[in-house]
């Protein structure tokens, strides 16, 4: 039979936890997360969640097996419960943990502080139980500054089988209404994959209302037999919506169109969620529960984990400074490019328990409110990079926070994998400007030293296509609000026929190299120099002169600095996905075309920034409207309104 309640329970501070619990007749609750002990892919380590520390244990999505003498901990990135977040940003004050219990075995609810020392809330024993609930209890009102909970089995002669563990907090007077839109483009499989994992957990879909497919490209998602099959298995919770190119910032603001029309009582929230992820389904329940309970509308984000490593955490925290052209800067003691299954310098658990507070949160997956979008607008017709920054600093200036909520993770594509020297590096420069524009006090002479500095870097480096993209970057912001006018579609299609001129932004494969195999010896960089801009005149001198340490060789990914690269006359420059190879050749006529270009438009810059960053700043209201979207989506007025 199952212990019986409060028989089994720790000594802890009076009322902090409970064993078994009683619930309130008519309390209404609902799962602010489940304890899952294996993730939806055999790709995906257990010990993301669930961590078997003695013994044997066999870990199933929904079960845990103990062997006699066996230890199981959640305290895990999935496993646990992220309670100091709760604190800060929602009204929750307790949370109740239950679970079905087969066998004979000890069940903690643990706890930790912002020091990771651990205590234990509440425990039960099982003697022999059939299929029999148990329910522990925590409040959540010691944990301001880090700390959170988790569950810990442990057996002794007997077997212990645990299954379907859900948290539980009180359910908000009014559950607010959800949908989710996947933007895709030209990524058939990747987007069924995604929406199969949400249909094999209907669980995870259980709380949503619509799921809106945003297709914009040219092999359509509706063409494969499998879109039918999926399709199927929604019912009418699918709407599957065509539409031309406007980027990602296209695709999910349609999602946002559909979901908060100007009937606000049909108003629902809105979950952002790349179509090239491993879906976590689980991330849809603990972002939505989360968001039903903050204090004010919240902006609540998804964790990104690398695809290819996937125990790493991209970032916890994030940060911009759109005056220095840079995002993803982590917070302080924020968690970045983490091995969740490492340990830290005191050989403890990587786990996050101090909180660190984000200022905005990427679209990989992130739950937008439909109040924020009725106070602030939609997002900027940007086509991408960036769009998601202005949007979360956006909020933030409108008294909106947003929260990146530790265990609500995905896995997508690592960026440090992908090669900056691409077109959409084009966004990632014009947009950091409108950005800067309209969130700070636009200092000319703090960007244009940006710009000087990356010019001079890319120059050097050979990065004559990049030099290019920069440029033309800079030269389209000065434009003004205008080149947003068609949502940017066709700047994305100048910046390609603009790059195909420069043959050092092509990829190769290293085995078509056509030269001799003793000209392409790894040649790896030396210690990053003290005096870099020292460093920088002298490579420049040398390259004026006709002088090269190298005449040619292979750089790896790793190595390729600007330092190192200017030292050759050709380089052969392994890219940063590790694919193939980038050839970078001296050119000193096309070094001195671009430098010149470079030096017209840095006074140009500095002349007329200001007055184009104040033509920005007035017609973000319209760039953001309902009706600037319409006219973008080809909707007529009377569909709009």
């Amino acid at each position: 039979m199952l212990g019986s309640p409060g028989t089994t329970e720790t000594p802890t501070p009076s009322g902090e936890g409970s064993s078994g619990t009683p619930q309130e007749p008519g309390a209404r609750r609902i799962v602010a997360q489940r304890g899952l002990f294996a993730g939806p892919s055999a790709l995906v380590p257990e010990d993301l969640y669930a961590e078997v520390t003695k013994g044997l244990a066999r870990r199933e999505r929904h079960r845990l097996e103990l062997s006699p003498g066996s230890h199981v901990t959640t305290n895990t990135y999935f496993g646990r419960v992220h309670a100091t977040y709760w604190q800060r940003w929602t009204t929750v004050t307790e949370v109740e943990v239950e679970a079905l219990v087969t066998g004979s075995g000890r069940i903690r609810l643990m706890a930790s502080d912002t020091n990771k020392v651990w205590r234990i809330v509440a425990a039960h024993e099982a003697h022999d139980a059939d299929r029999g609930t148990i329910r522990l209890t925590a409040r959540i009102d010691r944990f301001v500054d880090g700390g959170g909970l988790w569950l810990e089995f442990t057996t002794e002669a007997d077997e212990l089988l645990v299954e379907d563990v859900r948290w539980t907090v009180a359910a908000p007077t009014a559950v607010r209404p959800v949908s989710v839109v996947v933007c895709t483009f030209n990524r058939v499989d990747d987007c069924l994959n995604t929406l199969e994992a949400m249909a094999d957990d209907p669980e995870s879909l259980s709380g949503v209302d619509t799921v809106y497919v945003v297709d914009q490209g040219g092999d359509p998602v509706e063409s494969r037999p499998r879109f039918a099959e999926v399709a199927a298995r929604f019912g009418e919770q699918l709407r599957y919506l065509r539409q031309p190119n406007l980027g990602g910032a296209g695709g999910f603001t349609r999602g946002l169109f559909e979901a908060t029309g100007t009937d606000a009582a049909t108003h629902s929230d809105v979950v952002f969620m790349d179509d090239d992820v491993l879906l976590e389904p689980e991330i849809l329940i603990r972002l939505t529960a989360f968001a039903n309970h903050t204090t004010r509308p919240t902006i609540v984000g998804g964790q990104m984990l690398n695809l290819l490593h996937p125990t790493h955490l991209h970032i916890g925290a994030e940060y911009a400074d759109p005056e220095r052209l840079a995002a993803g800067l982590p917070v302080a003691e924020a968690f970045h490019d983490t091995d969740l299954l490492g340990l830290d310098e005191r050989n403890l658990p990587n786990v996050q328990e101090r909180r660190v507070d984000t200022e905005y949160n990427g679209w990989w997956a992130c739950l937008i409110p439909a109040e924020i979008v009725r106070a602030v607008g939609y997002p900027l017709p940007m086509f991408f990079q960036w769009d998601d920054v202005e949007y979360g600093y956006r909020a933030r200036a409108h008294g909106f926070p947003t929260v990146s909520l530790p265990g609500a993770g995905l896995w997508h594509a690592d960026f440090g994998w992908k090669d900056w020297d691409e077109w959409h590096r084009y966004f990632n420069l014009r947009n950091a400007l409108i950005t800067a524009a309209l969130h700070t006090g636009f200092s000319v002479k703090t960007i244009g030293k940006q710009i000087s500095v990356l010019l001079g870097q890319y120059l050097i480096g050979m990065h004559y296509g990049l030099t290019a993209t920069l440029l033309q970057a800079v030269e389209d912001f000065l434009i003004g609000p205008e080149i947003l006018h068609d949502g940017s579609a066709a700047a994305a299609a100048e910046i390609r026929r603009i790059r195909a001129a420069y043959p050092e932004t092509v990829a190769h494969s290293v085995s078509e190299q056509p030269h001799d195999f003793r000209d392409l010896q790894v040649v790896r960089a030396a210690p990053e120099p003290r005096m870099m801009g020292m460093t920088w005149l002298k490579r420049a001198v040398y390259q004026v002169a006709g002088k090269a340490t190298h005449r040619t060789g292979l750089i790896p990914a790793g190595d390729a600095h600007w330092w190192h690269v200017s030292l050759f006359e050709r380089a052969v420059v392994t890219d940063m996905a590790e694919t193939g190879v980038r050839v970078r050749t001296r050119d000193r006529a096309r070094m001195r075309e671009l430098t010149i270009r470079g030096a017209k438009l840095l006074r140009r810059f500095a002349a007329e920034g200001p007055a184009v960053a104040e033509r920005y700043r007035a017609a973000q209201p319209m760039l953001t409207s309902r009706e600037n979207w319409a006219r973008l989506y080809g909707i007529e007025e009377s569909r709009a309104e």
